[in-house]
């Protein structure tokens, strides 16, 4: 069988726009509400805080915005307000997901504030309870967590939840990635003291841009709004005691929202058949799709991707920016594959790479299970071939193209091109 380049091409994740959208954008131009107050984001905060269970929503520019102001919340809460000038985490350690974009983190450092990096476990591809509570052994007195929800599935926040509360710890959870997701029936972006959606143009519903920011006091919502309008004080004049932000949400990007927020439901029904239609095409194969537990969540199925287990890798190595493979019968690895569906014009991405990793990073802690990851031997990493679980997943892991519009046919095909890779 003779595999032609897909036609049209097979994107990783795209919008899909209802046309309800268009009503509620040209409902702000026709009465001139386009700019950051409305009736749109006014809707969406109360549709997203009753999605959520929080008490406050609050809409703010982007994703990455709303983290920012997320964890500058919790690290008032817990350090005070700072001094102009000086960040509200200035000399201060905060426990981070290793495995996630570079937004879930990047905060901490705009508060001046230094990420320790905690190690993944298998099971959800998130942050592991053994090594966070590792980390507070070596690390006793932080007292913030940033976590995040990979790929759409939850992480095992009770064990989290459990294990921040006994350290007086605060979490911001970011739920960017997995809005619509539940762990044991409640909604992710309800388990943080501060929780974070995003509404980026490839999330399982979208604004183009657009975030939220979740709750449950009035006080801090006022504040956040306060923040992202630039903090003017309550005078008649441009009056500013602390620094501000522009973040606050257009009521245009806000109209798109609102249009997208009735298809949440569907948008995730369709992920869930992309998942299920790989996990039986690729079945026969020496992979495994992203793990989650049925017995306490549902993911959003937000990306699908897949593991190729360790016996059947081919020789794989990767600088900072590029890969080198040797290709080898019966056997395949991510560059290999990308390289494969990029050439039949279908999109696929490398799992994200963990923080540690990262060049920007390299000089943060890092703590696994076993403590310090950094001080792994040289032995140790030859004899097992990664140096911890997250490095492990991005060595071996990729994401599909999991567009909720791909056609049944095209994920046949898509299917067919990874089977080839094994041959």
């Amino acid at each position: 069988m003779v595999i032609q380049p897909f036609q049209k091409k097979v994107w990783l994740s795209t919008p899909t726009m209802h046309g309800e959208e268009q009503k509620w954008v040209d409902e702000a131009i026709r009465t001139n509400w386009v700019s950051t107050v409305g009736e749109n984001i006014n809707e969406v905060e109360r549709l997203a805080a009753e999605k959520i269970g929080r008490r406050y929503a609050v809409g703010l520019a982007t994703g990455t915005a709303s983290l920012h102001l997320a964890v500058k919340l919790a690290g008032e809460k817990l350090y005070g307000q700072p001094k102009v000038g000086h960040g509200v985490l200035e000399g201060k350690k905060v426990f981070c997901s290793d495995m996630t974009f570079d937004a879930t983190v990047n905060p901490v450092a705009y508060e001046g504030g230094e990420a320790v990096f905690i190690d993944t476990e298998y099971e959800t591809w998130n942050m592991d309870p053994a090594a966070l509570e590792r980390a507070f052994e070596l690390y006793p007195e932080v007292r913030l967590i940033v976590i995040a929800h990979l790929y759409g599935t939850p992480g095992k926040i009770k064990e989290l939840r459990e294990i921040a509360d006994a350290h007086g710890a605060l979490i911001v959870e970011d739920a960017a990635e997995s809005f619509g997701a539940t762990y044991r029936g409640i909604q992710t972006g309800n388990f943080g003291d501060v929780g974070v959606l995003s509404f980026n143009g490839n999330k399982i519903i979208t604004g183009s841009a657009g975030g939220i920011l979740l709750c449950d006091s009035q006080e801090d919502a006022n504040k956040v709004r306060k923040w992202s309008t630039q903090s003017r004080e309550d005078a008649a004049w441009y009056q500013h005691e602390e620094m501000g932000y522009n973040y606050r949400m257009s009521n245009i990007i806000a109209g798109i929202i609102r249009g997208q927020f009735p298809y949440l439901e569907e948008h995730i029904a369709q992920k869930k058949a992309v998942y299920e239609r790989y996990r039986e095409g690729l079945a026969d194969l020496p992979v495994d799709l992203n793990p989650y537990s049925a017995e306490y969540s549902e993911p959003n199925f937000w990306l699908s991707c897949m593991l190729i287990r360790p016996e059947a890798m081919c020789r794989q190595v990767r600088g900072d920016k590029d890969a080198l493979y040797v290709s080898e019968s019966g056997k395949s690895c991510p560059t290999e594959i990308l390289e494969i569906l990029a050439r039949n014009n279908a999109e696929g991405r490398p799992i994200w790479k963990p923080m540690h990793l990262q060049p920007i990073y390299r000089m943060n802690a890092f703590i696994t299970r076993n403590g310090n990851g950094r001080a792994r031997s040289n032995a140790y990493i030859r004899e097992t071939g990664f140096r911890d679980v997250g490095d492990d997943i991005f060595n071996r892991g990729l994401c599909l193209p999991s567009d909720n519009k791909m056609t049944a046919e095209q994920q046949n095909g898509v299917i067919e091109l990874i089977h080839r890779c094994f041959e």
